[in-house]
């Protein structure tokens, strides 16, 4: 590893705004098609010139400005599809404010959020329909309906009609978006978390706040510009959205749209992709699949870690492993050099099977709140075991360490967010006033500057020694284990004893307890137990005493999670 783990950056182009971003591109490199596309689900990828791209989003920013007042709100309600990111661009580069909304938000939420937004236009697909039709008519600020597919309803406008008008203007002289004033400053995007519409807080970002963030991002890991990207993840998450859309528009890179979870074994194939955004729950699926057809030959796992063995020996290229392990390399399309992987901490043992093999696999931490990176592990200075080394220009500290070091995460720096929307008292508690994001994450920064995350500060689980539990530590020494498919470690006081006892609640792998049992008939509860008190009991001696599982629940059906496929804790 480097010295300085901020040695080397790589070079980037400076940007102040989105429109730097598109105008960079259409400048520096016009010759790569920005998007792939299919029109219809199972047919030939299309690509979408950068010339194309740039044109649509003058036309339908030139509609937008000729229809509502600068600075309106206008929501994006859709799956992940060429017409998102041209509404994107469109609205932030001069209407207003872009609110991404969550293609999986039940009718409640959606209402919620166009409601508290005091959204104008609202831009949605053909599969969101039913959805509209209950919420039509009741948002007191709603003008205007925009579907992105034609159909025979006088009550919503055509996406195409609306590119059409804009474009008219724009060939007979129309500027009004083309030359106006962008203010980095301004809040030009408003991003709901996760959660229920009570608790979900509407982050205010500039385009300053990501701006930033994309250039931090990418001079500590290269990217190329013959980089081919396959989106796999949600567009209106952040994660996705700097580093997979804004970032790749930025780089002069080509983004190709998966057609959805079931179809992204078949579209690693058409794409050949070079470089993917997955969350650790992907990456360890196809890990397990991986090592599920290995291990069904010994004499194939027998060769794989032979050619490991050697391939770490001799120091191997990523270009000779590529050839030595071809079989592996051929899952993704043959093509593949790096895969980042963020969301949610991850086995450091999945990252260094993919880097092995010939692939820089790479975990990153970040929060909305931060446009979203705010550490990151890099090509050339990385550690599997952190979530990264703080992104340059911000200033990350540990608050309040107790005597092993471990305090909350606070950040400064030019991607943090400008509060929340309407919610002084959340914003207060927390933007401190010297300028710090309190994350509400917990862990320390190691002598090698890496982040070291060891749980959410309102999980942790206080002993009756006045010790602190972190249930994700205790979550991820389970997860190790092939019979646990999903855990969830919490605190259950008992009163009789006086004590905190922690217990694990456990959704077993039946597919894996079946082998393990050697049998296709469904398991008894008692059998499932049995094994998963084996793993209980090999777990709690990897814990000092106060960690220890002291109760375990059998949960026979996956935990509820929210849009981002987080598992709902309480």
């Amino acid at each position: 590893m480097l010295k300085d783990p901020y040695a080397k950056l790589y070079d980037v182009t400076t940007i102040h705004d989105f429109r730097d971003i598109i105008k960079h591109r259409v400048k520096d490199f016009p010759q790569n098609p920005v998007f792939l596309v299919k029109e219809k689900k199972g047919g030939e990828y299309i690509p979408i010139s950068t010339e194309k791209y740039d044109h649509d989003i003058d036309s339908l920013g030139t509609y937008f400005m000729n229809t509502v007042e600068k600075g309106a709100r206008i929501a994006v309600f859709a799956e992940t599809r060429y017409e998102r990111y041209t509404s994107y661009l469109a609205v932030t580069n001069g209407a207003g404010c872009v609110v991404p909304l969550d293609k999986e938000l039940p009718v409640d939420d959606v209402y919620n959020m166009l409601t508290r937004a005091e959204v104008e236009i609202l831009i949605f697909s053909k599969s969101k329909l039913d959805i509209v039709n209950q919420v039509y008519g009741k948002v007191d600020t709603m003008k205007y309906w925009i579907c992105m597919d034609e159909i025979d309803d006088d009550r919503f406008l055509y996406y195409q009609d609306c590119l059409k008008i804009g474009e008219a203007k724009l060939e007979g002289g129309d500027k009004i978006f083309t030359e106006t004033t962008i203010d980095p400053e301004e809040m030009t995007i408003l991003l709901f978390t996760s959660g229920t519409t009570a608790k979900s807080k509407a982050v205010m970002l500039c385009q300053r706040n990501i701006c930033e963030n994309l250039m931090s991002m990418f001079s500590m890991l290269y990217i190329d510009i013959n980089d081919v990207w396959l989106s796999v993840l949600p567009l209106h998450h952040t994660y996705e959205c700097t580093c997979g859309f804004l970032g790749q528009v930025y780089r002069g890179t080509t983004v190709a749209i998966c057609e959805g979870l079931r179809y992204i074994a078949q579209n690693f194939q058409e794409v050949r992709p070079t470089a993917v955004l997955m969350v650790p729950v992907m990456l360890e699926l196809f890990y397990k699949k991986i090592m599920k057809n290995v291990n069904s030959d010994p004499a194939k796992a027998k060769k794989l870690q032979k050619g490991i063995k050697l391939a770490n020996a001799l120091h191997f290229s990523p270009k000779m492993r590529k050839k030595l392990f071809k079989q592996i390399h051929d899952i993704f399309g043959g093509r593949c050099r790096l895969i980042i992987a963020g969301g949610a901490p991850i086995n450091p043992d999945i990252l260094k099977f993919f880097q092995d093999i010939g692939l820089i696999c790479v975990q990153g931490y970040g929060l909305t709140e931060c446009s979203p990176i705010l550490a990151l592990n890099r090509d050339v200075y990385f550690k599997n075991t952190a979530a990264g080394i703080p992104a340059v220009g911000v200033d990350v500290k540990i608050l309040d360490p107790d005597e092993d070091g471990i305090g909350e995460f606070i950040a400064k720096g030019p991607n943090i967010f400008m509060g929340y929307y309407n919610d002084p008292e959340n914003t207060a508690a927390s933007l401190d006033s010297d300028g710090y994001y309190h994350t509400g994450d917990l862990g320390y920064i190691d002598k090698d500057h890496f982040c070291i995350i060891t749980g959410r500060k309102k999980n942790v689980i206080i002993a009756k020694n006045g010790k602190n539990v972190f249930p994700e530590e205790i979550e991820y020494l389970l997860s190790l284990s092939p019979y646990v498919a999903e855990s969830v470690v919490s605190g259950v006081e008992d009163k009789v004893k006086d004590d905190i006892v922690v217990t694990a609640t456990i959704f077993p792998d039946l597919e894996e307890i079946k082998a393990k049992l050697g049998t296709e008939e469904d398991p008894t509860e008692e059998q499932i137990m049995a094994i998963l008190k084996e793993v209980v009991t090999a777990t709690n001696e990897k814990l000092e005493s106060y960690k220890k599982i002291k109760n375990t629940v059998l949960r026979m059906t996956e935990f509820e999670k929210n849009t981002s496929k987080k598992i709902k804790r309480y």
